[in-house]
């Protein structure tokens, strides 16, 4: 997606870029509209203030990532929405809540639209401004529509991924992975017998979207399942998640790509010699020191997950 992307702005730290396609299926789309109104200018505000409101949501999962200690530096909005490329720590509270603030914000600006419709309504819009009348009850209905099919529980969408963030706490990270993705599978089902149903070319390009994320979903929670059941270091924690690092040669060298154990050598390659300043957890994916990772006596069971290899 970053192919073919212009950057738009930046603010509060996060840069905004918008795809080159989405201008192409605007037009398409605006024009589809055009009879809904007296004038294009209303189809286009319209549609314009589709995306604000698309906007506004990845905006809420971006900030919420950002309170809970994650990275959020950039979203992207193209045909099929938007995506905020949030990284929050991997914790299911933390993951839950950075990804269930991106509906909170539609439910937030569900007391403006009503109120908006309603003064419409009394003031009889409908006669004298037709044009503004249908715009703000077509606003309303877009903010509804747009969080309940957010809170459909099929992955990757933020209901399957709330799903999964509640089921982490019961089956552990991998489990609650393979489970959500499981389910995603059956609705991604559904919505492909529904967009043959009703012919739509839309619903089947969210379907395909979806399958693609599932795949890779379910390929994480093998991998992180496997993590798992391994041994865990003693005298280590991961600063950043707090989680042990596994027994064995789950780190490559850059160097020679040799596979080795960088807790019982120092962070240092026992092949070629190379010495590394930092090392990265397995869990999380973050670099740190070998200094900052001594944490005393741990014996505690923990989970880890991520590649089975991380290059240093």
């Amino acid at each position: 997606m970053r192919q073919g992307s212009i950057h738009l702005f930046r603010v509060a730290g996060i840069d905004l870029f918008l795809h080159w396609s989405w201008f192409l299926v605007a037009a398409i789309e605006i024009e589809a509209r055009s009879g809904r109104y007296s004038s294009l200018a209303w189809n286009v505000f319209e549609y314009l203030t589709l995306f604000l409101i698309v906007l506004l949501h990845e905006f809420g999962h971006a900030l919420a990532c950002r309170q809970v200690g994650g990275t959020a530096n950039r979203i992207m909005l193209w045909p099929l929405g938007g995506v905020a490329f949030v990284d929050p720590p991997q914790r299911p509270g933390a993951m839950m809540w950075s990804i269930a603030a991106g509906p909170l914000v539609n439910v937030a600006l569900l007391p403006v639209l009503f109120a908006a419709s309603s003064l419409a309504h009394s003031q009889g819009w409908a006669q004298s401004m037709p044009d503004a009348y249908r715009f703000v009850n077509a606003v309303l209905f877009i903010d509804i529509g747009l969080l309940i099919f957010n809170l459909v529980p099929v992955y990757p969408l933020d209901g399957g991924q709330i799903l999964r963030s509640l089921l982490w706490f019961l089956l552990g990270r991998g489990r609650s992975l393979a489970a959500t993705t499981a389910i995603g599978f059956i609705g991604i089902a559904g919505f492909a017998v529904l967009a043959f149903w009703s012919r739509s070319v839309w619903l089947l390009l969210i379907a395909g979207y979806m399958l693609i994320n599932c795949w890779g979903g379910l390929k994480a929670a093998l991998v992180y399942m496997r993590q798992e059941k391994l041994p865990r270091r003693a005298g280590y924690l991961c600063p950043s998640c707090r989680t042990a690092p596994p027994m064995g040669a789950h780190w490559r060298c850059a160097h020679c790509g040799q596979s080795f154990d960088t807790f019982e050598t120092g962070a240092v390659c026992p092949y070629c010699g190379a010495r590394f300043d930092s090392t990265m957890c397995l869990h999380c994916l973050k670099l740190h020191p070998m200094s900052e990772w001594v944490a005393g006596d741990h014996t505690g069971p923990q989970i880890a997950g991520g590649s089975l290899s991380a290059t240093q």
